[in-house]
């Protein structure tokens, strides 16, 4: 394997692992909260309200999410992903111990990195690039 395909593999490696885990454990309850008739608590960010806060929050880590793991529109997923993140670690867990921020971080490190170096041969974005 050439270094370039290890490039390739790595990407495919960060992206489903790092969208697949969104998806899973952070979009799909979040899905199920917006969705449950229950009252809505939700960090109100923009001023949009709660419910719409949520709704954003789940079309980056549900929707986005999935389409990263794909690599479609791979750079265009990563961007609500990261601003969902940035939101989390410096919104609404600023002034809170490491351990609470930590965990956004860990997913918004990746996000940068996807958008900085593209889907790699192994996405759905490639494989169009290559039948164009």
């Amino acid at each position: 394997m050439t270094h370039t395909r290890y490039h390739d593999v790595v990407l495919l490696l960060l992206r489903l692992m790092f969208g697949l885990s969104m998806a899973y454990a952070h979009g799909w309850p979040k899905l199920q909260r917006l969705t449950g008739g229950e009252e809505v608590k939700f960090l109100d960010f923009l001023g949009l309200g709660p419910e719409i806060s949520l709704g954003l929050a789940v079309f980056a880590e549900l929707f986005c999410a999935l389409l990263l793991a794909v690599g479609l529109f791979t750079r265009l997923a990563a961007l609500p992903l990261i601003i969902t993140m940035f939101v989390a670690v410096f919104v609404a867990h600023w002034g809170d111990p490491y351990s609470d921020m930590e965990g956004g971080l860990l997913f918004l490190v990746p996000y940068v990195c996807i958008l900085l170096a593209g889907p790699g041969w192994y996405s759905i974005d490639a494989q169009i690039r290559k039948s164009a």
